[in-house]
């Protein structure tokens, strides 16, 4: 499931970067968000958790793992206000910065989970089993 997850936040963050190139900034925005949500599941699965609630996830990233989670929480606001506020159109300058936040999110998160050991994957059970 973990590698399932890292190909998929691969794949949305090549379609926010082609989306973006072709100026369809409100689809980029939601595909850069996507794609930082999946390395999240992706560490999720990496230490045996399932989160399915992206609020959740969120909340969990920096209760759980000690990861700052400013960056895709902030990506989630973008997303909801270009999907659903037709008054808060996205300015390319405003999507540039969001994919490569995105690119280096994920590329961060991947090495964090890369580096994970049994020990690691203990404690953060145990942190997990403690907040729920």
């Amino acid at each position: 499931m973990k590698a399932a997850y890292l190909k998929k936040a691969e794949s949305h963050l090549v379609s926010a970067r082609l989306l973006l190139d072709n100026a369809l900034f409100e689809q980029s925005v939601s595909m850069a968000y996507y794609s930082m949500y999946y390395s999240v599941m992706a560490l999720f699965f990496a230490t045996g958790i399932k989160c399915e609630n992206h609020t959740a996830a969120i909340i969990l990233l920096k209760e759980v793992y000690g990861w700052d989670n400013a960056e895709i929480e902030n990506a989630k606001s973008e997303r909801i206000d270009k999907q659903y506020y037709v008054s808060s159109a996205p300015v390319r300058e405003d999507v540039v910065a969001l994919v490569r936040t995105a690119e280096s999110f994920n590329a961060d998160l991947r090495d964090f989970t890369d580096r994970l050991t049994t020990s690691k994957v203990d404690q953060f059970r145990k942190k997990f089993t403690a907040l729920i």
